[in-house]
């Protein structure tokens, strides 16, 4: 594997399926697993054998097995192409940002387990607060479903744009009713389709605050390190190298929309990455990077058998 810049993607909640973890559990890399399930007093060797979708789907679990399995395969890839372990930069998408800070030597992976249990524990509970959930639209830009959303609050509805993806997917969240109006009114505006997602609530929007107070108390006790490569952070698309200030990025990121069509031009243009790979569970970011910066090699270490041959730009 050869690449001038290479940059590490991780993705996020909504990756995770039932038995991902059965391919990995020869690997070297699967010692990872009893480590988590240490840190976390947790048994996420079984919840990624054995637990079924609608165990997998409750936030709390979602969050841990998909890190999980993304060190897992991190520690994987790293083992057969020493060039992973130095990236040109990393970004994670929302709940892969953790991941994105471990693979930059920013984040402590022990730190990182307990940061995300206590957001998966404070998130659940703002979900049973306050119900809410997603929806993708598909084939409308951004600016247009912006205008949307617009006309929804102007009559007092809550809805927001909660994943900005790629120029023509953005996620919409918030109360589950203006969310169907919202919905809706983006067909009728032009898009070829809108897409409700499995999810228990609201996520990235301000309907997450309450999550906010319970996750900034752990992390005021996280060691943000100075780390070896930059990350680029949901909150500002911006490159970000290791220090204190990402408490506050991830505070944000808890109520802030995730700019991930402007974090893939960051890595590539401004930080000059000839190369994207996604690390872990599925091919969502790959087909966004597709998508989005379509003349950029890129490929997907979501399997140990996986042939590192990357798909050739457009």
């Amino acid at each position: 594997m050869t690449s001038t810049r290479l940059a590490l993607t991780f993705p996020g909640q909504g990756a995770q399926r039932p038995g991902m973890g059965l391919p990995w559990t020869h690997t070297p890399g699967w010692s990872v697993v009893a480590e988590v399930s240490e840190a976390a007093g947790r048994d996420i060797e079984t919840l990624l054998l054995d637990a079924d979708t609608a165990t997998l789907r409750r936030t709390d679990n979602a969050q841990l097995t998909t890190f999980t399995l993304a060190l897992v395969a991190m520690t994987e890839l790293r083992r057969q192409h020493p060039l992973a372990t130095f990236p040109g930069a990393c970004a994670g998408h929302s709940l892969g940002e953790y991941s994105a800070l471990v693979a930059a030597g920013i984040l402590d992976p022990q730190d990182a387990v307990r940061l995300i249990m206590a957001r998966g524990d404070a998130m659940r509970a703002a979900c049973e607060r306050t119900e809410g959930t997603m929806a993708a639209v598909l084939g409308l830009d951004t600016d247009r479903v912006q205008q949307v959303v617009d006309e929804i609050h102007a009559t007092g509805g809550q809805v927001w744009l909660a994943n900005l993806n790629s120029p023509q997917q953005t996620v919409i969240a918030g109360r589950t009713a203006d969310v169907e109006r919202c919905s809706q009114a983006a067909q009728r505006a032009g898009a070829v389709k809108v897409v409700a997602l499995t999810v228990d609530g609201a996520f990235h929007t301000p309907l997450m605050a309450g999550a906010v107070e319970p996750f900034t108390a752990a992390l005021a006790t996280a060691r943000f390190m100075p780390g070896h490569s930059a990350v680029v952070a949901n909150v500002d698309a911006r490159a970000h190298r290791g220090g204190p200030h990402w408490a506050e990025l991830l505070r944000r990121q808890l109520t802030a929309p995730v700019r991930w069509s402007d974090t893939l031009h960051t890595l590539t243009a401004e930080l000059a990455c000839d190369r994207l790979m996604e690390i872990g569970p599925g091919r969502t970011l790959t087909g966004l990077a597709k998508a989005t910066v379509p003349r950029v090699p890129r490929d997907t270490f979501s399997d140990p058998r996986t042939s590192l041959v990357p798909t050739p730009a457009v």
